[in-house]
């Protein structure tokens, strides 16, 4: 008897819901795009346009009572996230579930909670543990080829300009967590340990349009930390910096140093009469992490069929959420937070 395939609907139609989408539309093994769902049904209408899919939803509890759907990617504001993934679980639906996973950490324990009591899978969208330089860097860490780990420090940089809805921190939880979950993520996986404790410093240089009405918007932030084993940590992050994307990790060790990361996205070189050398900077994460969006959908299929735990657990998506929540209380502050 062949294995039979997982059927997918994709709750977001945005940027990313639409990379998830398309993987599963046609290279993810023994999985289906089934249906794509989106509030603006137009553009669930036409997302599903572009994916040669004939099923859409405007409203997620609609794909829910699809009983020929096995599985959900959630890739919307992080404000719906618990309730969708509740609601996910409690129908019997296996969950990927978009960065950041939630508001705060209350949030998380119940999808967490969720997902056990229905006996089905919960991963989190962290696919930099799946992008192949993160993954050797992985292994030659654990080979104890730098000797031990003492500072791990991460960057994420974005060109564009917020989303309006994230200017509202009450809605978005700031950079910390739109942009700097992955780089929260990177640090607790690399270091093999928590974080403890927090210092985070943070404003608003480079969207003027945001502060008479959310005064508390940063678009920088620079946090430190301390692990519960003594180690270091910083996270750089920014918004709207236009340069390009710009995403790098170095890890310095007793006995070296390893960096992973690059700036540009294409080999080509130019030089011209006026003895300048130009060469493409790194446009988008959509192109730099494409194959590791890819391998993150492949593994959640492989995670249900072969009936094991997401290498991604819903406990790494709340441990990165609760170093954002004391983050931005170090910044409200001024403050050294410590977790608990």
């Amino acid at each position: 008897m062949g294995v039979k395939d997982i059927n997918v609907a994709v709750i977001g139609a945005g940027r990313a819901g639409l990379i998830h989408a398309h993987n599963f539309r046609k290279s993810v093994p023994y999985a289906r795009l089934a249906a794509v769902v989106d509030p603006n049904r137009a553009a669930a209408e036409r997302a599903a346009k572009e994916l040669g899919v004939e099923t859409w939803y405007g409203d997620y509890r609609e794909a829910l009572r699809d009983d020929g759907i096995d599985a959900v990617v959630v890739v919307t504001p992080t404000i719906y996230h618990r309730d969708i993934v509740v609601d996910a679980a409690r129908a019997g639906k296996h969950v990927l579930c978009e960065k950041p996973m939630a508001m705060n950490a209350e949030e998380c324990e119940a999808m967490i909670e969720a997902a056990k009591d229905a006996k089905v899978n919960l991963q989190i969208a962290f696919m930099r543990r799946f992008d192949a330089s993160f993954q050797e860097a992985k292994a030659r860490l654990d080979a104890g080829e730098i000797g031990e780990p003492v500072l791990i420090r991460s960057l994420t940089r974005g060109p564009s300009t917020p989303q309006p809805w994230m200017y509202d921190l009450k809605k978005s939880n700031g950079p910390l967590a739109e942009v700097n979950s992955h780089d929260i993520d990177t640090l607790r996986w690399f270091s093999g340990a928590e974080f403890a404790e927090v210092y985070a410093i943070a404003g608003n240089y480079r969207c003027p349009e945001a502060a008479e009405t959310y005064p508390d918007f940063y678009d920088n932030v620079l946090l430190t930390a301390r692990f519960d084993d003594g180690r270091q940590g910083v996270i750089d992050g920014a918004l709207s910096v236009q340069y390009g994307y710009d995403s790098r990790v170095e890890i310095l060790g007793t006995e070296g140093v390893i960096f992973i990361g690059q700036l540009h996205e294409k080999t080509i070189v130019t030089a011209r009469r006026n003895k300048e050398i130009t060469r493409p900077f790194m446009n988008s994460w959509r192109h730099l992490y494409k194959d590791a969006y890819l391998a993150e959908d492949i593994d959640f299929v492989q995670s249900i069929l072969e009936q094991r735990s997401p290498k991604v657990t819903g406990r790494d998506g709340m441990m990165a959420v609760k170093v954002v929540e004391a983050g931005n209380r170090s910044i409200r502050e001024s403050a050294v937070i410590r977790l608990s």
